[in-house]
């Protein structure tokens, strides 16, 4: 029995593997294709940041450069919008798309949005449950100790939650960042499509996530399951 566990484990593995994979592909491939058309507005990411943020009455967030490939966010402790270097100066439908994104973040901060202010509460129970989850899942299997393997998958179940709540802040800033493009005319009619096409790339990858970390958590309690009947 334990074999067909342990087989059934190394499938989820592969999957979500696969899963995670093909988002990230379809986001790289957008943001390729997207990266090369120009906005005919002709403005960068960083103005439209700052634009967005000026008329949202947010002028005490700050937008910023910061490097890596598609490292933006916005930092609610900083009140900072960090945006890549090709999203902050380039003037394509993908930067100006992912910056838009990243002010719909300041703007829900602003907003007080539940769903953002919920996952901002539930960054140190994930900090913990990430550093003693797996490893209470580890020494339990090594002990022969289930009761402290089940614990560590308890404390994983923090994870697929915050990945969770991540969704609706994902999409809820995507479609905020639409309407502000929208709004102040930086994409016209014939380049919404491909700047909601762009936006939508990005959100499949927390789906892929969540996906992902779900058969995981699978394939653990397989493991544990399969180590309980022997």
């Amino acid at each position: 029995m334990i074999f067909n566990f342990m087989y059934y484990g190394y499938g989820l593995v592969i999957i979500a593997f696969l899963i995670t994979l093909v988002a990230d592909i379809y986001l790289r491939t957008r943001y390729s294709k997207y990266k090369k058309v120009k906005v005919k507005s002709g403005m960068t990411g960083a103005e439209v940041a700052r634009e967005i943020l000026k008329n949202n009455g947010l002028e005490n967030v700050y937008v910023v450069e910061t490097k890596g490939y598609l490292t933006d966010h916005y930092d609610p402790r900083a009140k900072v919008v960090r945006l890549s270097t090709d999203i902050y100066n380039g003037d394509s439908i993908a930067s100006v798309s992912v910056a838009a994104h990243e002010c719909g973040h300041a703007v829900q901060d602003k907003d007080g949005y539940f769903f953002l202010r919920f996952r901002t509460f539930l960054v140190p129970i994930v900090n913990f449950s990430s550093k003693f989850g797996y490893l209470a899942v580890l020494i339990g299997l090594i002990f022969g100790s289930m009761d402290l393997a089940w614990v560590g998958i308890f404390l994983l179940v923090a994870i697929l939650l915050f990945q969770l709540i991540t969704l609706p802040v994902e999409f809820n800033a995507s479609k905020r960042g639409k309407m502000f493009l929208t709004k102040l005319n930086v994409v016209d009619n014939s380049e919404r499509s491909m700047a909601r096409s762009m936006l939508g790339a990005a959100a499949m990858t927390y789906v892929a996530s969540l996906v992902s970390t779900l058969l995981e958590l699978l394939r653990l309690v397989l493991i544990v399951m399969g180590n309980d009947r022997d």
